[in-house]
């Protein structure tokens, strides 16, 4: 089979597309022929040596796409050859054929493209547990979402309007503000401007945001001084830098709540897996939450996906197709 490998870490340079063996299952394990994959921030991570990488080179990047189903083990009885099928954290997606755990992929219903469903399941999954676990959105509460134009950003973005919230989002160009209005925040604020002065000024009753998500790191404190008393911060995420050290000395002071979210301490079971990305589906499919065409290249030119997304200039998911 073909697949986007490397063998060394570096640029995007190092990523090559070339034969490799078709891989084998196990008992528990389903084939799945690929159609979509979705590209991370952690693919980068991984193909520059940042990030641990299990194994010999040459090395596969990739963890959430969706397929069809094209062999199934002999205990695997939950799912048939010709299923439709996606999931968000199986290794080694970036190949013409995949092994993955009957436990680690999800039904696609046949409203979702392969991909829709390739574009959805890392970003979205992560804002549905954002809504609903870290900080269960109520009608009337007040979310400061970071990165509010991002993958995640739009999606949580609607999630909370869709629950009665309101969104103030904070983005880095006037570009990218009229995208998120576009999709539903109330207001938005630009990083260069005095953000928290006017997130106050937005909230004058309650004098700050009920919560804030929290994805840059390094803003983390300013995300605080936003926060009403009583408010909550949730950290998942540190795209521009670390955090600081936080004094809980000033939660107590201000009756304030920090908490933190990853994903993969929510997908903890199949269960767990179906009936999320099942909820997310049924808001797509219903046309609730609106998910923007991704940006779309062929496996073979994944150098080019992985250049586009470090640029930081795209507002929507980037995918390969095989």
């Amino acid at each position: 089979m073909k697949a986007l490998v490397f063998r060394e870490f570096g640029s995007s340079d190092v990523l090559t597309y070339e034969e490799i063996a078709r891989p084998t299952i196990s008992d528990d394990e389903v084939c799945i022929e690929m159609k979509a994959v979705g590209v991370n921030f952690a693919d980068i991570y991984r193909r520059k040596g940042n990030y641990h990488l299990a194994g010999n080179p040459p090395y596969i990047l990739g963890y959430e796409g969706s397929g069809i189903i094209s062999e199934i083990g002999s205990s695997v009885t939950g799912y048939k050859v010709g299923d439709r099928v996606a999931f968000a954290d199986v290794p080694y997606a970036n190949a013409e054929y995949v092994a993955a755990k009957e436990t680690h992929i999800v039904p696609i219903p046949d409203e979702i493209s392969f991909e829709i469903a390739a574009s959805v399941m890392l970003q979205g999954l992560t804002a549905h547990y954002l809504v609903n676990d870290s900080y269960q959105i109520k009608l009337g509460d007040t979310a400061l979402v970071h990165a509010v134009a991002g993958g995640v950003g739009q999606l949580l973005t609607q999630m909370i309007r869709l629950k009665g919230g309101e969104v103030i989002g904070l983005t880095s160009s006037n570009e990218k503000k009229e995208k998120a209005l576009s999709i539903g925040a109330n207001e938005v604020l630009l990083y260069n401007e005095d953000w928290v002065s006017l997130t106050k000024e937005l909230t004058k009753k309650k004098n700050g945001v009920d919560v804030v998500y929290e994805s840059v790191g390094s803003t983390i404190m300013n995300s605080f001084e936003a926060t009403k008393v009583h408010g909550t911060v949730v950290f998942y995420g540190m795209a521009g830098g670390d955090p600081v050290h936080i004094d809980p000395r000033m939660l107590m002071d201000t009756s304030k709540t920090l908490t933190g979210g990853d994903l993969w301490n929510v997908l903890v079971s199949k269960e767990e897996r179906i009936n999320r990305s099942k909820e997310l589906f049924n808001w797509i499919a219903t046309k609730q939450i609106n998910v923007q065409s991704p940006t779309i290249f062929s496996l073979k030119d994944g150098k080019l996906a992985h250049e586009l997304l470090e640029s930081r200039k795209s507002t929507g998911k980037i995918i390969l197709t095989v």
